[in-house]
């Protein structure tokens, strides 16, 4: 194959990311807006976010958590995040001693409390332990903001009042990831905004 073959494929897939983000702009303004306020909401009255997600989701759920924790694009006070897949030793042993499926509905279990947050990232909608973990979060009375593609999968069958549901309007794997990153990075700003102020 040639190089400009290969620059081809590279331009195709520039212009489908471009494409997808323009399309999920119309769709998904209105509920990344709400899904920041819920966030700064719980803030506000000493919650914490917990998320999770596993392979590029595991990273983007920890890539939010570090823009929480350390700071996003302006020096200000550090803010509660906790991403659940980062800790090998606790993955490994719920897995090995229960399931793969319970790996972040345990941690929930223990850590989440009514008024904090789960940031539940599935490209399918339909990862086994992500959906345990909503279930979980609302039996501690946690609201939910999920990350989701395609048509939302099992996971928006979970949906409850107060919950949040990000639906990327694609069915490509990688351009839903896409998407979730520049909603997190927009999460992050409406979060910085609404407590810090604008620059």
């Amino acid at each position: 194959m040639n190089i400009l073959n290969l620059q081809d494929r590279v331009r195709k897939h520039f212009t489908a990311s471009i494409e997808t983000k323009s399309h999920a702009l119309e769709v998904l303004s209105e509920p990344v807006t709400i899904a920041a306020e819920l966030i700064v909401e719980s803030l506000l009255n000493e919650g914490k976010v917990l998320s999770c997600g596993n392979g590029g989701s595991a990273g983007d759920a920890q890539h939010f958590s570090a823009e929480m924790l350390n700071r996003f694009e302006r020096e200000r006070p550090a803010l509660p995040a906790i991403a659940l897949s980062t800790d090998t030793s606790t993955l490994t042993s719920i897995a090995n001693d229960y399931s793969y499926e319970e790996v972040f509905s345990k941690q929930i279990r223990a850590l989440g409390r009514k008024g904090d947050i789960l940031l539940a990232i599935s490209t399918s909608g339909n990862s086994a332990n992500i959906i345990e973990a909503v279930k979980v979060a609302h039996q501690r009375e946690m609201k939910v903001v999920s990350l989701t593609g395609k048509n939302g999968g099992g996971m928006r069958e979970l949906v409850q009042d107060g919950d949040i549901e990000i639906c990327v309007p694609s069915n490509v794997t990688a351009r839903i990831q896409e998407v979730h990153l520049l909603v997190i990075h927009c999460l992050c700003d409406l979060i910085d905004t609404q407590l810090f102020g604008g620059e």
